[in-house]
């Protein structure tokens, strides 16, 4: 039976179809020993529509990290997002907001979070993870500088070690052996970010 699907819904239906199967194949099996056949037999998809949607196994991985990254980071605007619809317009607040759905996805997708921890990649993937992570940066600087005029800006070097406290927790979260434990270690590293960012002299409510 011939699909009535026009042939860009039957690529993105191929191409998600793919990706899918590529994440269980590489959760299950690492990069250097997943299988480009069980792939597309997972997929219910051939070889040759493997290499025409990514070009091959080491594409096909980076792609899977692109989209892990890109849900991430739609987690973390939509918190920051709904937080200022609610009023809030502290940046340590909105950055907090932002981190901990971003660590809530690192406990939701554990699988991908723990696969791209264990390294292990294709040649070049370190470089774009390093990308990925200064271009994440860089958004936390623009964030946490939306403060009013007469604030202390943030200095590059603590955007850096609050955005690498985040991603180190993210790693931990992943690895955690159950939710609470997940939930107990992200809301306290979140605190320990809240008392950075508080002013000197402000005492932490009871």
């Amino acid at each position: 039976m011939t699909s009535t699907l026009p042939a860009a819904g039957r690529a993105a239906t191929t191409r998600g179809a793919l990706l899918t199967a590529a994440r269980e194949v590489f959760c299950a099996s690492g990069f250097a020993e997943a299988s480009i056949a069980e792939v597309v037999a997972g997929a219910g998809a051939s070889v040759g529509s493997l290499y025409h949607h990514f070009g091959g196994k080491a594409e096909l991985y980076l792609a899977l990290f692109e989209d892990y990254q890109q849900r991430q980071e739609a987690r973390a605007v939509a918190a920051v997002r709904t937080a200022v619809a609610e009023g809030e317009n502290d940046p340590v607040a909105l950055f907090v907001s932002g981190s901990r759905a971003y660590l809530d996805g690192c406990w939701t997708e554990r699988d991908l979070a723990r696969l791209f921890l264990a390294g292990g990649g294709p040649p070049g993937f370190e470089l774009v993870a390093r990308r990925r992570y200064r271009e994440w940066t860089r958004r936390n600087a623009t964030l946490l500088s939306s403060g009013p005029d007469d604030a202390e800006p943030w200095g590059d070097a603590l955007v850096l070690v609050l955005t690498t406290v985040v991603s180190e927790a993210g790693h931990e979260v992943a690895v955690c052996e159950d939710e609470q434990a997940a939930t107990r270690l992200a809301g306290d590293v979140l605190e320990l970010i809240g008392r950075i960012g508080r002013p000197r002299g402000e005492v932490s409510p009871a």
